[in-house]
């Protein structure tokens, strides 16, 4: 990926994070009931890298469960993402059938526990990164529900959304990048020494 690249990391990520979104899809379909949630609609299984950004996503109807949901994300992350080795989850990937899938896929599944006896809001480690993603993913409008009437079309939105919010970064950069390389320039000529050397550190 070239912004993890232009993060200083490798383009190919080496853990990521999993976790699952239910929400109303009110023109499906094919619905599903997330008795958990309470919630009639469909399921969004996600993986993403230590930073949030997506990785894989499996769309399901609401009554599949996180961990059947996962096994697909494990497939397609091995064929994809062939260096990725660690996945943080939640309780609920705490699963036999999940846990024996991973081992043959060569994952390492690491269950991130909620402190227990530590009541209200907490944020965990590893854990709300994922959930940033799911607030970026929201932040357009189209995909507060699944409006869609087919999961393709719906997995589709999910990724024009997530690739729309990489471009801007790698864009913002790049225009940010040349203008600080205009004000060295300038800087050589007009501003004093000293702050000329700190926009020519902030280039390189």
């Amino acid at each position: 990926m070239i912004d993890r690249e232009r993060c200083g990391r490798e383009a190919s990520p080496t853990a990521g994070v999993l976790d699952s979104q239910t929400i109303k899809a009110p023109q499906a379909q094919t619905r599903g009931y997330d008795a958990n949630k309470k919630i009639v609609g469909r399921k969004r299984h996600i993986a993403v890298d230590t930073d949030g950004r997506l990785l894989m996503v499996n769309l399901t109807t609401a009554d599949i469960s996180d961990s059947a949901g996962a096994q697909a994300i494990l497939d397609a992350v091995r064929r994809r993402w062939p260096w990725l080795k660690t996945l943080f989850a939640d309780g609920a990937y705490d699963r036999g059938k999940l846990m024996d899938k991973a081992a043959f896929r060569d994952f390492v599944i690491e269950i991130v526990r909620r402190i227990s006896g530590e009541p209200g809001f907490k944020v965990l480690p590893r854990r709300w990164v994922v959930e940033r993603t799911f607030g970026w993913m929201t932040r357009w409008r189209r995909l507060v529900r699944d409006y869609e009437q087919r999961l393709d079309v719906s997995e589709a939105f999910i990724h024009v959304a997530m690739g729309s919010l990489l471009l801007r970064r790698i864009a913002n950069r790049t225009i940010l990048k040349r203008t600080l390389i205009l004000l060295s320039q300038k800087a050589a000529t007009e501003l004093p020494e000293s702050f000329g050397r700190l926009i020519a550190s902030l280039v390189s």
